[in-house]
């Protein structure tokens, strides 16, 4: 259990600084803020994985994404969020 949330925080780390690094505009995100938005995009990313692939519909309505699902799903929420609060470069 302890190392499931170990790597979840880590893989969430990872997918929400590269989807900080790819959206344009600097983002005014903590650390904790970009591993649930990593967090997030996995859950994102695995969601979409299952409605696209439809693979292994007996584990549950989300699965896991993989590191590219997490990333894909974090772009997918940080511009989302960036769009519905206007938190980019331009409102500074």
């Amino acid at each position: 259990m302890l190392g499931l949330i170990i790597s979840l925080i880590i893989i969430g780390l990872i997918a929400g600084a590269i989807a900080r690094l790819v959206i344009p505009g600097k983002q005014h995100m903590s650390i904790p803020m970009t591993i649930l938005l990593g967090i997030i995009g996995s859950f994102v990313g695995g969601f979409l994985g299952f409605l696209i692939f439809q693979h292994d519909p007996m584990d549950g309505f989300f699965q896991p994404a993989g590191i590219i699902g997490s990333i894909i799903g974090a772009i997918i929420v940080l511009f989302i969020y960036t769009r519905f609060t206007g938190r980019n470069a331009r409102t500074r």
